[in-house]
């Protein structure tokens, strides 16, 4: 109580514009659950409450000093002129308090008042920002990441045991507000996909550790900490408990994705993902995005819950209820996005590159992939061409045989997806029966759908084919079937635009890639929405 009460002098000191050796026409006092702010005018001072919430203890002044320095160096990882140092609040005799004269009392970061309308929050509110200044910020947190701290120690926050406890402590501390603050049907599917989730995907947790996806990152990535002066400002990290910073770079993405689609800018955080995902290489970013998503709104359903009970105005009190039972809705969508499988349905003439996209989508994503040129030859003592070359729609190629081929690939398919699991098929789909009859797939099982047409100039066609006969291929379409593969495809005209990507196969391969992994994020939210706005 006693150091509660001394906290609370310097406050008051610290709210009078005489108490700084520097201008100040009017003292501003903000508030977190763990900080007390001061904004002076060019000047921001940040105070450490002396608190302890289990995750942070900050009741002793000499922690206190060293969190201050802590984040000092930590935030100018990602800034520039902003963080000054550590001041101490010192008292005399008379009980007047100064800054850095005498022995501290309390210690506080100083560091430069950024403008407030250079905030992507405000920027965003104002629509000044552009495509550009997202893509920006993506390459900008590819850069951070890819020079940020990772050693063994680092590695271990990437543990899944340790994911896991992360996981569960959250939940923990969030259980005793359900069914007075939060709707308890919805808190228990999070929790039980999410967990679902954590063990039907362990290996591709344990995979990011091997890849060195595990990082000393920013652990607050929010839009109001993002500031774009002078280049880009990116403040207030986690600086009070190493295991909150430490972790997958797409968990701290995540907070930042999650942020601006409670703003409803999902087009911005689309472009920061992309931008990002283009500059680091990190295309397996999207598999976890929404699991992390879901973990980091859990995460503010915790501090709104705490904080509401420690307002005493009621007005705030009930602001904070309501924004716990909003990110939690947040975070139950996040869990239908990733618990809710997606029946991809990679299809075109053949050489238009959608056997490459598929393989490479399968082993990024890690989902199960089933194609129509392996499917034929089940059974077959190789994979290579025949001796002889058969003609267009006769042999296996026969109408029949290709029925049962699409027949086998959907039941395949049928089975991976009654187990919840996302799946991949790959075929030309050449006629518009055996779409539909994937559609109806989707449609019985209640999944996503999204069909990929890879589509090409017919001279890049002829090459690539041409190409195919100087090496071994599973696919035994040749030049001398184009013209009747070209006149046999029905074109797509009956797929919906919101679960159809139409590839240009023109580019190079790694934009494809790019551009389809985008689009699909884009594709599964929408149609998860949709679902949503039914139920």
């Amino acid at each position: 109580m006693q150091n509660l009460q001394a906290f609370q002098d310097v406050c008051e000191a610290m709210a009078k514009p005489s108490f700084y050796p520097h201008p100040v026409g009017r003292v501003e006092f903000r508030e977190t659950h763990i900080s007390s702010v001061f904004l002076a005018g060019e000047w921001v001072y940040k105070l450490k409450k002396p608190v302890d919430f289990g995750f942070l203890d900050f009741r002793n002044l000499d922690v206190r000093r060293h969190f201050c320095q802590r984040e000092v160096c930590l935030n100018q990882r990602l800034t520039r002129g902003v963080y000054e140092k550590v001041v101490g609040i010192c008292r005399d005799e008379t009980g007047r308090f100064f800054l850095d004269r005498g022995e501290p009392v309390e210690y506080a970061v100083k560091m430069r008042r950024l403008p407030d309308e250079a905030s992507l929050v405000e920027l965003l509110r104002r629509r000044a920002v552009t495509g550009d200044d997202m893509e920006q910020l993506g390459r900008h947190l590819a850069a951070f990441y890819s020079r940020s701290d990772s050693s063994s120690e680092i590695d271990h926050y990437g543990d899944p045991q340790v994911i896991a406890f992360n996981m569960e402590e959250n939940f923990q501390q969030v259980e005793p507000f359900v069914d007075e603050l939060l709707e308890c049907e919805r808190w228990e599917f999070i929790r039980e996909v999410s967990r679902v989730f954590f063990q039907n995907w362990r290996k591709l947790f344990e995979n990011r550790v091997h890849k060195g996806c595990i990082r000393d990152g920013h652990g607050d990535l929010r839009a109001e900490h993002v500031y774009f002066y002078d280049g880009i400002q990116i403040i207030d990290c986690v600086e009070f408990n190493d295991r909150f910073r430490y972790g997958d770079v797409v968990s701290d993405l995540a907070f930042l994705h999650m942020d601006l689609e409670s703003f409803d800018h999902s087009n911005a955080s689309r472009t920061i993902m992309s931008a990002y995902t283009e500059h680091s290489g990190d295309h397996q970013c999207y598999s976890l995005l929404d699991f992390y998503a879901a973990y980091r709104a859990i995460v503010k359903v915790k501090v709104a819950c705490l904080r509401s009970t420690e307002i005493d105005v009621p007005e705030a009190r009930s602001a904070l209820k309501e924004a716990a039972r909003d990110y939690l809705g947040q975070a139950y969508r996040y869990a239908l996005q990733f618990s809710r499988p997606t029946l991809w349905v990679f299809c075109g003439l053949p050489a238009t590159g959608k056997s490459a996209l598929a393989e490479e989508l399968s082993e990024v994503l890690s989902l199960r992939l089933f194609q129509s040129d392996r499917i034929r030859k089940e059974g077959k003592d190789h994979l290579g061409p025949q001796e002889e070359i058969v003609p267009f729609d006769q042999g296996i190629y026969r109408a029949a045989m290709r029925q049962r081929v699409y027949a086998r690939m959907l039941a395949l398919a049928q089975e991976e997806l009654k187990k919840g699991r996302p799946v991949i098929l790959d075929a030309t789909f050449s006629r518009t029966k055996w779409r539909e009859e994937a559609r109806q797939l989707a449609t019985d099982l209640d999944t996503n759908m999204i069909f990929v047409e890879c589509f090409c100039r017919l001279a890049t066609i002829r090459e690539r084919l041409e190409q195919r006969e100087q090496r071994l291929s599973i696919s035994e379409a040749r030049l001398q079937h184009l013209t009747d593969m070209v006149e046999a495809f029905e074109p797509l005209s009956e797929i919906p635009g919101e679960i159809l990507i139409r590839l240009d196969t023109e580019q190079a391969f790694n934009k494809s890639l790019l551009e389809l992994l985008a689009a699909g994020y884009a594709r599964k939210c929408t149609q998860v929405k949709q679902a949503l706005a039914k139920s």
